[in-house]
């Protein structure tokens, strides 16, 4: 198996990831393979598909964009009933699952496999711990899921949906009413007045210092365009494209994303940080 995954992915820490994600794919499907004598061909199989999802980079985020969402809709209309239903459940399996990992397992998961920040490189850096460390956390939760997927198996789960349009919705009004220099009552209502932010560069100010970075950008020609956003219980990740004016086009990264910390349902501590370039 990591001989397929290195010549797929080559030496990196990516084809021990694909390894250790289709070990887990395989112990949890082992009951599809009917022929014991076929598991070699199996496992490299599964490793090679594992392999083939990194490489084409596709989200596993269960949340559409508006535009997706309406051509998904459309497409609603040529699927069997059951397959909608059994979507659904896989969808909000996995999210209930997601809830029950420790915050700090939370956090490099959602980065991991539902934003743009996917490197340990990136990863470390934001949740400024060693690339050590993420890869050691990123294996805890990959044995903590698996053992969650299967006891949570039979379980009602909560709607995922409606956490996910709730932040989405946030997020929006906050980007708005900051191109409305409105950013600083928006805050206010929405994140505690004690919250901590922590900037790309580590210096670490009050939220009132975010209304007047965000006029700075809005003075040079920069606008805030928000993409994606993960949300769970306590941790929320919004994902913007920062658009730099025409006439200097590199002027800021291409894109910030701010990783909230809820305590009861406010904003307690953020944390941002910048997407390297290419």
């Amino acid at each position: 198996m990591h001989a397929v995954a290195l010549a797929l992915l080559g030496h990196s820490a990516d084809a021990e990831d694909a390894v250790q994600e289709a070990a887990l794919v395989a112990l949890c499907r082992i009951g599809d393979l009917r022929d014991p004598d076929a598991v070699g061909p199996w496992l490299r199989t599964v490793v090679r598909n594992t392999c083939r999802a990194q490489l084409r980079k596709v989200s596993a985020i269960p949340m559409a964009e508006p535009t997706e969402a309406v051509a998904r809709a459309e497409q609603a209309h040529y699927l069997d009933p059951a397959q909608l239903l059994e979507q659904h459940v896989l969808r909000d399996w996995i999210w209930t699952a997601l809830e029950g990992l420790s915050p700090t397992l939370r956090l490099v998961t959602l980065l991991r496999y539902f934003t743009e920040i996917t490197s340990y490189e990136d990863i470390a850096a934001l949740c400024a711990t060693p690339v050590g460390t993420v890869r050691s956390r990123l294996s805890l939760a990959r044995t903590k899921l698996a053992d969650a997927l299967r006891a949570a198996a039979d379980q009602a789960y909560s709607d995922p949906t409606a956490l996910h349009a709730l932040h989405r919705g946030l997020g929006e009004q906050v980007l708005s009413s900051a191109d409305g220099r409105e950013i600083a009552s928006t805050l206010a209502e929405l994140w505690s007045p004690q919250a901590q932010v922590t900037w790309p560069t580590g210096k670490l100010t009050g939220v009132g210092y975010l209304p007047e970075a965000y006029e700075h950008d809005l003075a040079d020609g920069v606008r805030h365009k928000l993409v994606n956003v993960v949300a769970s219980r306590d941790v929320v990740i919004w994902e913007d494209a920062l658009l730099s004016p025409p006439e200097d086009p590199f002027h800021c990264p291409p894109s910030v994303a701010w990783v909230h910390f809820l305590d009861g349902g406010r904003v307690e501590r953020i944390r941002l940080y910048h997407q390297r370039r290419g």
